[in-house]
C-alpha cells in the first residue's frame, strides 16, 4: 500500500512533502492535452504568419501594420510560451523547480497585459485614421508609433513585476507542496489589476470604437446623399444600409470577443484563490489565452493584404528574389 502511494507522489522521497500526480484518467489527459497543443499550434501559426508578412513585405511597414506585428509578436509567444507552460502545470509535475515558475508566471502575465495594450494601441491608431484623417500622417508616424509600443511592452514589464513581486522575492512560497506551480494575487492587487487590465481597455475601445463607427457611418451617408443629389439613384439607400451593418458587424465582434474570452477570467480571480484549481477556472483561463488565437483573425484576415501574403508564404514565392518588394496592397 505504501509502494502504492509512493507512486502517486511526484517525488516520492520527500513523502509527505510531494504534491500527488494529477488524478485525471489517461483518457482525460490525452483528451486535454491534444485540444491544448492544438490551439497552441494555432495561435502560433496565424501569428507567424502575420509577423513574417508583416516582417517581410516593405508595402507593409506603415505604422498601422507596426501595431499589428506587436500585436501578434505578444499572442505568438501566448502560443509559444504561455500555452506549453500551462499544459505542463495542469497535465503533470512541476519539475523544473520554484524559480522557473515565478519567471514563467511573470511572463504569462507580461505578455497578456501586452496584448492588450496593443489592441487599445490598436483602437486609438483608427479612431484617428477616421475621425482625424487629415492630420493622420502628421501625427501618427513610425517612430511615434515605435515608441508607443515600446512604452507599452515596459510598461507592461514594470507593472507586471510589481503584482508578482512576491513571488518573484520568494519563489515558490505559495505552494502547498512540491511538484505544484501557482501564483497569487492578493485581493487587492487583483482589483487593481481588473480595472487597469480589463475595464480600463474595455472602455477606451468601446468608446474609440462606436465614436469610429458614428463617423463612419455619418460620412457614409454625406457621400451617398450627394450622389443621390446628382444621380437620383435609390440603390444608395441600400449600400449605405450595407455598409452601416459591415461597420456594426466589425467592431461588434472586436468588443465581444475581448469580452467574452477576458471578463470570465477575471471573475475568477476575484472569487478567490481556492477556485483557480477548479475545472471551470482552468476553463476560463484557457478561454482568456484563446483570444490570442482570435486576434490575428480578427485584425489581419479582414485585410486583402494578409491574404495575399499568405499565399506568398505558403507557395514559396517569398523565398524568390526581391518578393519583399512584391505588390501586396
Amino acid at each position: 500500500m505504501e509502494i502504492q502511494d509512493r507512486a502517486e507522489l511526484c517525488f516520492p522521497e520527500l513523502l509527505n512533502a510531494s504534491c500527488r500526480k494529477p488524478t485525471h484518467s489517461e483518457a482525460e489527459i490525452v483528451l486535454l492535452q491534444t485540444l491544448l497543443f492544438s490551439i497552441s499550434v494555432l495561435i502560433v501559426i496565424l501569428n507567424l504568419l502575420v509577423i513574417i508578412s508583416v516582417s517581410h513585405f516593405r508595402k507593409l511597414h506603415i505604422p498601422s501594420n507596426l501595431l499589428l506585428l506587436s500585436l501578434a509578436v505578444s499572442d505568438f509567444l501566448v502560443g509559444f510560451v504561455v500555452m506549453p507552460r500551462e499544459i505542463l502545470r495542469q497535465m503533470s509535475c512541476w519539475i523544473i523547480g520554484n524559480l522557473m515558475c515565478s519567471l514563467c508566471n511573470c511572463v504569462a502575465y507580461i505578455i497578456t497585459s501586452a496584448s492588450v495594450g496593443n489592441m487599445v494601441l490598436i483602437s486609438i491608431d483608427r479612431y484617428i485614421a477616421i475621425c482625424d484623417p487629415l492630420h493622420y500622417q502628421t501625427r501618427v508616424t513610425v517612430r511615434r508609433v515605435t515608441l508607443c509600443i515600446c512604452v507599452c511592452w515596459s510598461c507592461s514589464v514594470l507593472y507586471n513585476s510589481l503584482i508578482l513581486k512576491e513571488d518573484l522575492s520568494q519563489p515558490g512560497r505559495f505552494n502547498s507542496c512540491y511538484g505544484e506551480c501557482v501564483v497569487v494575487i492578493n485581493y487587492t492587487a487583483g482589483v487593481v489589476d481588473l480595472i487597469l487590465t480589463f475595464i480600463i481597455p474595455v472602455t477606451v475601445i468601446v468608446v474609440l470604437y462606436l465614436r469610429v463607427f458614428v463617423v463612419a457611418v455619418s460620412q457614409a451617408r454625406a457621400v451617398c446623399s450627394h450622389v443621390a443629389a446628382v444621380t437620383h439613384k435609390q440603390s444608395v439607400h441600400l449600400s449605405v444600409k450595407k455598409s452601416e451593418m459591415k461597420a456594426a458587424k466589425t467592431i461588434g465582434v472586436v468588443v465581444i470577443v475581448f469580452i467574452i474570452t477576458f471578463f470570465p477570467y477575471f471573475c475568477v480571480t476575484l472569487a478567490g484563490e481556492n477556485l483557480l484549481n477548479d475545472f471551470s477556472a482552468s476553463f476560463v483561463i484557457h478561454l482568456f489565452y484563446f483570444n490570442s488565437c482570435v486576434n490575428p483573425v480578427i485584425y489581419a484576415l479582414f485585410y486583402p493584404w494578409f491574404r495575399k501574403s499568405i499565399k506568398f508564404i505558403v507557395t514559396l514565392q517569398i523565398l524568390q528574389p526581391d518578393s519583399c518588394d512584391a505588390k501586396i496592397l
